[in-house]
């Protein structure tokens, strides 16, 4: 019972709490620019179920703590229906409701009845502000720790692999790849693991020497601590720095930023390509994770803080400036979810808002309601799909960037 207990405060309140802070920040850029195009708001609710504690402010809007800590959620007055998108003869309806109600004029507080534009900015203010907060986190990190630059140097060649057919060695300095210049061993790796079954051509520093060196990375099946088991493109090379091949440096705010900008387009650039190569039949779409990998992620990255130094001043830092890494990390990737776009998640809204301005009305109800059905099986797939994943790994896929 104890082990079990144990388990659960390292996996799943960890998980709990960013996901929380995460999809509460994503509801709070809903609700800020709502309530400055003065749109009237029934609730802000952080958790879902019974109400622990709440109060209404001079708004009217009622500020909700459930019990049940799985994120959070706005709801604006007037929302008929899952979607939020009323057709035109719901609108009507409302309106009549609202101004027998509050009087004429009154419908103009309410969501539906806003500019199209205004509807869009507060419908995109939530994957938004996930991109901003990323941006906050990232911002803090690189302040606070640096910068710290560790180039592609080669350890070790597997045999019988990509690398050695292609004729790698230790020590070699791998400077670029199809022609694009590479800094670190982790740029390696993931372009490594987004090019399975596609040859690389890399250019390579051999004591001075410039050498080009082609593989292709093929997928086989590793077992690691974190990643349990999981199919990942390689090409047989470990990589480890020499010390000449370490650079580090302090950043200022800006510099901090500038580099948490790049951060955030490199992970949506990787994610856009690996989804790519799935529709086109290139991956397996088995790298992909839900609720039951983010939380080993989050089980993972507390064991690892925690072990690294039993200092507990020292612990804490570090547990601190993990969470906040891993935060921005999901953050990027609840962004970049609810900007699919299917009807149930906020891309949706906005391709339904497209219509409406192109058409000059919103989208019919029997097509909302077909979309909205399409979207929440889409929806539903995607998480059954990702969740089976968890459960053939019982683990999160990580970059790992020592290896290629």
């Amino acid at each position: 019972m104890t082990g079990f207990l144990g388990q659960a405060l390292l996996y799943i309140v960890p998980f709990l709490l960013v996901l929380t802070f995460i999809v509460t920040i994503h509801e709070l850029g809903h609700f800020l620019v709502a309530r400055a195009f003065g749109v009237k708001v029934d609730r802000f609710s952080i958790g879902f179920g019974k109400t622990i504690a709440a109060r209404t402010d001079k708004h009217g809007t009622e500020w909700r703590l459930a019990w049940l800590p799985l994120g959070g959620y706005v709801k604006f007055s007037g929302d008929l229906d899952a979607s939020s998108v009323p057709d035109q003869a719901g609108l009507a309806e409302l309106k009549q409701r609202v101004v027998a109600e509050s009087g004429a004029g009154a419908e103009r507080d309410y969501f539906h009845f806003k500019p199209i534009w205004q509807r869009a900015l507060i419908v995109a203010a939530g994957p938004a502000a996930n991109f901003l907060l990323a941006m906050v986190l990232f911002t803090v990190l690189f302040s606070v720790v640096g910068e710290q630059i560790v180039a592609p140097r080669v350890a070790r060649v597997s045999p019988g692999t990509p690398a050695a057919e292609a004729g790698f060695q230790p020590r070699d300095l791998i400077v670029a790849v199809n022609g694009q210049p590479v800094l670190e061993g982790a740029e390696v790796t993931r372009i490594v693991i987004m090019s399975a079954g596609d040859p690389l051509r890399f250019t390579v520093d051999r004591g001075g020497r410039q050498v080009f060196l082609t593989a292709t990375p093929e997928r086989r099946v590793e077992d690691d601590e974190l990643a349990g088991r999981v199919r990942i493109a390689r090409i047989g090379l470990e990589m480890s720095p020499l010390p000449q091949d370490f650079k580090f440096r302090r950043l200022n705010p800006l510099e901090a930023a500038a580099k948490g900008a790049d951060t955030i387009g490199d992970t949506v650039s990787t994610t856009g390509t690996y989804i790519g190569r799935i529709f086109t039949g290139k991956e397996s779409g088995d790298l992909l994770n839900g609720p039951l990998g983010i939380a080993k992620a989050a089980g993972g990255v507390t064991r690892q803080a925690v072990a690294a130094n039993p200092d507990p001043g020292y612990m804490a830092a570090n547990l601190a400036l993990t969470f906040l890494q891993f935060a921005a990390i999901v953050s990027i990737g609840i962004g970049i979810v609810n900007l699919l776009p299917i009807p149930v998640l906020d891309g949706g809204h906005l391709l339904f808002y497209g219509y409406e301005a192109v058409a000059r009305r919103p989208v019919p109800a029997r097509v909302q309601e077909v979309g909205y059905r399409v979207g929440l099986a889409l929806l539903a797939g995607l998480m059954l799909f990702a969740t089976w994943n968890d459960l053939q790994k019982l683990s999160l896929f990580k970059f790992l960037g020592g290896l290629a």
